[in-house]
């Protein structure tokens, strides 16, 4: 067995921010994206690469339960593996 700490890798992850708005629309690093079968082929794609990036979910605490989890279904679907949540201090009091 390996012994110590491994050594640290030079690549840095690709980070991907997907936001869902107050509104419920899901914006792709910026770029609203109309339909979640468009999200769902855009994560496929990100899943297919040698190196998937970090994908960022960023729901607002506004924003529709049916959405985020549809995006997060979408993402597990694919086969995304690097999927993080982020921004849950917002539903602190």
């Amino acid at each position: 067995m390996p012994n110590g700490n491994p050594p640290p890798s030079d690549i840095k992850p690709e980070v991907l921010r997907v936001d869902i708005d107050e509104r419920s629309t899901v914006l792709w690093n910026g770029e609203a994206v109309a339909e979640l079968s468009e999200v769902e082929r855009r994560f496929e794609q990100l899943a297919a690469q040698p190196v998937q990036p970090e994908v960022h979910l960023r729901p607002d605490k506004q924003a529709r339960y049916d959405v985020v989890a549809g995006v997060m279904a979408s993402a597990q679907r694919s086969g995304l593996t690097k999927l993080g949540i982020m921004g849950s201090e917002q539903f602190v009091p």
